[in-house]
């Protein structure tokens, strides 16, 4: 709706509304599902919509890709590997069973194409022939993996490979998929493009995307669907209507037209319950920060990402925001550093926090501006 709220700056904080008292009107329960476990998500908090079992340990199947390529993206981002390399098939790479992309042993495929392989196709094969490629072997990939879930707070999962074949060890739970499935959106959304490619051709070979969601409903633009006969059906859905995403996650369900029934009456619920209000855009100058020992005593910062509220229906007027900066900003800072976070609560619940980030470089000042900030402070 990009309704923007009237705002008051004062010296450490920004009120955009004040809080009414009203009682918060009881939202519909969602939908009853037959699956194991299930979890709708707001993509830009993080906070659950809708869940059940949601921490319960369960067989992921092929939402482990996810996490590969998650995995793969970040080598990307560093520098160390290229979409143009070629890699080299190894014989346990084309060897392994289920879903293929049918790559040839001892001939070289391109690693982009390796990703859409797996990304479009679901190809186990693919799979392997990317993590021997980053990490020398699927076992060494394997703790890049778990190193990334480490980082990014997925406490209840671990994974031993790459494509989600049957492993006892291998177990991950709706939220820490969820989790790593907004990662891989927010920080790489030039990739995340490919998941929602209707079909990828490969050595004469053209096979068509294998969610549901991208035919059934327009708004939909991924993730990925999985299957064993010990995990389920599973779907991880992403869609986005305005400016609200939801991600939802259906874990065990008994066919593959439960399993995109079940993700799409969570995904219809979010989005008719909820409704998102965007206060402000990404890199907006919200305040004027004091900062000591620079060229100047204050610093424009702003919003890393769009600040975009998500919340029930008819509940707008109970929104406010404020600022946290961190305490005693001092220079050199460079332009996207962390400053604090712009905190959004509904009523007295904290629904949203996002990073405040300085929206200009601020070199250290002369000789004369910290001596005279350094009797500032004394005072």
């Amino acid at each position: 709706m990009n309704r923007i709220i009237q705002r008051l700056f004062l010296p450490l904080f920004l009120t955009v509304s004040l809080a009414v008292n009203a009682q918060t009107p009881t939202a519909p329960p969602p939908p009853e599902l037959n699956v194991k476990g299930y979890l709708l998500v707001d993509f830009q908090s993080g906070r659950s919509l809708a869940e059940f079992n949601a921490d319960e340990r369960l067989e992921p199947a092929s939402l482990t890709k996810i996490m590969t390529a998650y995995t793969v993206f970040r080598e990307l981002a560093s520098g160390r590997i290229r979409l143009s390399d070629p890699v080299m098939i190894s014989e346990r790479a084309w060897r392994t069973g289920g879903s293929k992309m049918f790559i040839e042993v001892g001939k070289q495929v391109i690693l982009e194409d390796l990703l859409k392989g797996m990304i479009v196709q679901s190809g186990n094969d693919a799979s392997v022939a990317l993590a021997e490629y980053v990490a020398g072997t699927v076992e060494s990939f394997a703790n890049l993996m778990n190193a990334n879930a480490q980082r990014l707070g997925m406490t209840n999962s671990h994974f031993t490979n790459p494509n989600g074949l049957p492993d006892p060890e291998l177990y991950t739970t709706a939220r820490d998929i969820a989790r790593v499935a907004a990662a891989l959106i927010r920080e790489f959304p030039q990739y995340y493009a490919w998941y929602s490619l209707p079909e990828f051709t490969y050595n004469g070979i053209t096979q068509q995307n294998r969610n549901p969601l991208l035919k059934r409903d327009p708004s939909a633009d991924g993730v990925k669907t999985g299957y064993t006969r010990g995990a389920g059906y599973c779907l991880v859905g992403s869609a986005k209507r305005g400016d609200m995403r939801l991600i939802s996650v259906v874990m065990g369900a008994p066919s593959p037209k439960a399993r995109a029934e079940a993700s799409l009456a969570l995904l219809n619920y979010g989005f008719r319950i909820y409704e998102a209000d965007k206060l402000y855009p990404a890199t907006q100058p919200l305040i004027n920060l004091r900062v000591w020992y620079g060229e100047r005593e204050t610093l424009p910062a702003g919003p890393q990402w769009d600040v975009v509220a998500t919340i029930p229906r008819g509940q707008y007027d109970r929104l406010n925001a404020y600022i946290e900066r961190l305490p005693d900003l001092r220079a050199p800072i460079a332009r996207g550093d962390r400053l604090g976070d712009v905190v959004v609560r509904l009523g007295e619940d904290e629904i949203l926090r996002v990073p405040l980030i300085a929206l200009e470089d601020l070199p250290k000042g002369g000789l004369w501006r910290q001596t005279k900030d350094s009797l500032l402070r004394l005072f």
